[in-house]
């Protein structure tokens, strides 16, 4: 028996594998209308065992750049593609992407967030529907129709990412960033600002 009651999946057995392997279904946390979703894998270890989404290492790698644009995680919703932690974190099957895809359907729908940040290469190629080269194409924005609504789409590399490769650093930070600005964080009223981003 699959249901979802309000924005939380409480029971679910689609995938097999991942019943096996989860101690529990996790599912997004943040403001039911926050301007800004954030949208990751799936769950690892750590939030397998918290029941909340990137609160391991990467999650400690967002908060501190979510504080540094002035978001706080407090307001802003972060939400994984699947809902359960596949073994050995391995990455989700096509299938368990399916699976799960009416659950975040479900999520953006009932948010309607101003836009959508892709956390790594699997939310990116799953909300887009195509090949992303993430290090590559962090920072950009795109439109994308999610269930026949017009949604905007920012890619962004994995938190993690940056833990094994510096490089990064500077790539995600400018993506979080942009997230900030497109969400109008920075706390302008004046509608003068916002037309000059365009």
């Amino acid at each position: 028996m699959e249901s979802m009651d309000d924005l939380r999946v409480t029971e679910c057995t689609r995938c097999p594998a991942l019943v096996d392997s989860r101690s529990r279904i996790v599912n997004g946390t943040g403001p039911e209308d926050a301007d800004v979703l954030f949208v990751g894998e799936g769950p690892g270890a750590n939030e397998d065992e918290q029941g909340e989404p990137f609160v391991g290492r990467s999650g400690s790698v967002l908060d501190d750049q979510l504080r540094i644009v002035g978001l706080e995680r407090a307001n802003v919703r972060i939400t994984n593609c699947v809902r359960c932690r596949p073994p050995e974190n391995r990455d989700p099957t096509t299938d368990e992407l399916e699976n799960c895809r009416g659950y975040l359907e479900c999520e953006i729908d009932r948010l309607d967030p101003d836009v959508i940040v892709t956390l790594g290469k699997v939310p990116s190629e799953h909300l887009l529907g195509r090949s992303v080269a993430v290090t590559k194409e962090a920072g950009t924005l795109e439109d994308v129709r999610i269930e026949g609504t017009p949604r905007r789409v920012l890619i962004c590399v994995h938190p993690a990412a940056t833990l094994y490769d510096r490089s990064q650093e500077e790539t995600f930070a400018a993506a979080i960033e942009r997230a900030a600005e497109l969400a109008d964080v920075d706390g302008s009223e004046s509608g003068q600002s916002r037309l000059d981003g365009f």
